[in-house]
């Protein structure tokens, strides 16, 4: 009987303990009073609009007269029989590929030979850091000229015999009949890639600089005494030391190029035969300037999907090592 009585009474301890330690306190209260605002606006202007926008690519809304009657899916079924939309897929398809392939390539590769300590790196540092400071915006038009057939490269290039279209070019490389359109590789396409990884390039190489900054130079001196050469300690130890941060440039340039809009509408707009067309520009067309909002609105989602098949398993991922 005393047995159980001291059972229940230390349970009942425990209990109010428990109940203690669940108990906010005032410094909690005080920050869950700064967060409150910011969590209210982001819950109604982000996820509150996106959820309009989920609403509206349901609808009929496809004019300046507001129809919000239910349609189903057949402002997607549109879409994907659409031949611009189409395009816009296989172009950002071979954009995130090559940007992402040489933003990577280009940013370890400079950040390598600028952690060689080789004499005037804060000025390499800096000059390759520095688009990053312009918009994209300026950075279209820059390129625009550079790359406009009739000037920029082509006139030193015109000595060789060698004149290219660059963004104009209508080209298909190695192309096959896929639904509406010719897919593989649109030669316009490449001229806004150079445009987007000089650009971001720099971002890149400050990331991998960072993290070639913090490993230990005694794991370089300990797989030097156990006989590894140069090209081996960079491939078994560094590069697999940077794997976190190549995956985080990886998200980061995917949310950039699923997203691109205003370098390319700087730049080179949707071209001829759609050939450097985007969904972002396909969506700011079709409903600013065609007021199809339903059609606009239904882009916008895809394009939110697409972007969340990279975000979301990133956030999950780092979720869990977290805790």
């Amino acid at each position: 009987m005393q047995e159980e009585l001291a059972t229940q009474r230390h349970t009942e301890q425990k209990l109010q303990l428990n109940k203690k330690k669940k108990k906010v306190t005032k410094d909690q209260w005080i920050a869950l009073g700064f967060l409150a605002p910011s969590f209210i606006l982001i819950l109604i202007f982000v996820y509150g609009f996106i959820g309009w926008t989920g609403w509206v690519s349901l609808s009929n809304w496809n004019s300046l007269v507001q129809d919000m009657s239910f349609a189903g899916l057949k402002n997607y079924l549109f879409l994907f029989q659409d031949f611009r939309f189409q395009a816009d897929l296989r172009n950002t398809i071979f954009f995130t590929i090559l940007f992402i392939g040489l933003v990577i390539v280009m940013g370890l590769g400079l950040s390598i030979l600028i952690d060689q300590k080789t004499r005037g790196e804060s000025l390499f540092r800096n000059i390759f850091l520095f688009p990053m400071a312009l918009s994209f915006v300026v950075t279209g038009v820059v390129w625009q000229w550079l790359l406009n057939p009739s000037t920029g490269f082509n006139y030193f290039l015109k000595v060789f015999g060698i004149q290219p279209k660059w963004y104009t070019d209508t080209n298909i490389l190695a192309g096959f009949e896929w639904g509406n359109i010719e897919f593989g590789l649109p030669v316009a396409i490449i001229a806004v890639v150079i445009a987007a990884v000089w650009q971001m390039t720099g971002f890149s190489l400050a990331m991998y600089l960072a993290g070639l900054r913090g490993i230990p130079e005694e794991l370089r001196e300990a797989a030097r005494m156990d006989g590894a050469t140069e090209f081996q300690i960079y491939r078994k130890v560094i590069l697999p030391m940077l794997m976190p941060i190549t995956v985080s440039v990886v998200i980061i340039m995917a949310h950039i190029s699923l997203k691109i809009f205003d370098l390319i509408y700087a730049m080179s707009g949707s071209g001829a035969n759609f050939v450097t067309d985007v969904p972002g520009v396909y969506m700011f067309e079709t409903t600013f300037q065609g007021q199809y909002y339903a059609n606009g609105a239904a882009i916008a989602i895809i394009m939110l999907l697409l972007v969340a098949v990279f975000i979301v398993p990133y956030l999950i991922t780092n979720r869990r090592s977290d805790s």
